[in-house]
């Protein structure tokens, strides 16, 4: 027999009485949008490194960026990109911290953006209940049940600020990128200029020989 159905909430009573938390909800769920707009306003970032790195225009880079269907399989081509035109290791090494780092705020941005939230009869939100399956030795169960508690909102409040210094430093990081690989170029079209003339050179010297 399939498992009993939850009892329905009171709505009734619920909405008597939730003007009483309507501040600590509305800080709640304005950290959730606040978490959310800034995770996403980071990840467009990339959008420009991979822009670089391809030395393409912002729509190519874009169009490649949405055709890989993952954040984490984005993330991979940037990095590998950078790792096969790149030659200066401090510019990788900064490469891979803004990424940790944003990576960091991933796992945070998807606890609150795939979850189901726990509201008590005072309308008070109370709970966060993942909604990842896990796997344990006798069943599949969903995730972990998380407390909205003072040390919870402490984390959003860090996980913003965080991502808001992220997002300065990626705007920080774009021209060096920029500047690397435009150097690198140029290098290499000096190189190519010069070589017919190293060729002529020859050239002309096997002709004096004949």
């Amino acid at each position: 027999m399939p498992a009993p159905l939850p009892p329905r909430p009171d709505f009734e009573s619920i909405d008597a009485v939730a003007p009483k938390s309507a501040d600590r909800r509305t800080t709640v769920l304005a950290l959730i949008g606040n978490l959310v707009f800034s995770w996403s306003n980071n990840e467009s970032l990339f959008i420009y490194l991979l822009m670089i790195l391809l030395r393409t225009d912002q729509t190519s880079a874009a169009i490649v960026f949405a055709t890989l269907n993952t954040t984490r399989a984005r993330l991979d081509l940037i990095q590998r990109l950078a790792r096969t035109r790149v030659t200066d290791r401090t510019i990788i090494r900064t490469l891979d911290d803004l990424i940790e780092r944003f990576n960091d705020y991933t796992r945070i941005r998807n606890e609150f953006n795939h979850c189901m939230y726990n509201v008590d009869s005072r309308g008070n939100i109370t709970h966060t209940h993942s909604i990842r399956i896990v796997e344990t030795r006798k069943r599949l169960q969903l995730g972990e049940v998380k407390p909205m508690d003072e040390a919870r909102i402490k984390e959003m409040v860090m996980a913003v600020q965080g991502l808001k210094m992220l997002n300065r430093d990626i705007w920080t990081f774009m021209p060096k990128l920029d500047q690397h690989l435009s150097n690198g170029r140029r290098r290499e079209d000096r190189a190519s200029a010069a070589s017919p003339a190293r060729d002529d050179k020859r050239v002309r010297k096997n002709d004096r020989a004949k």
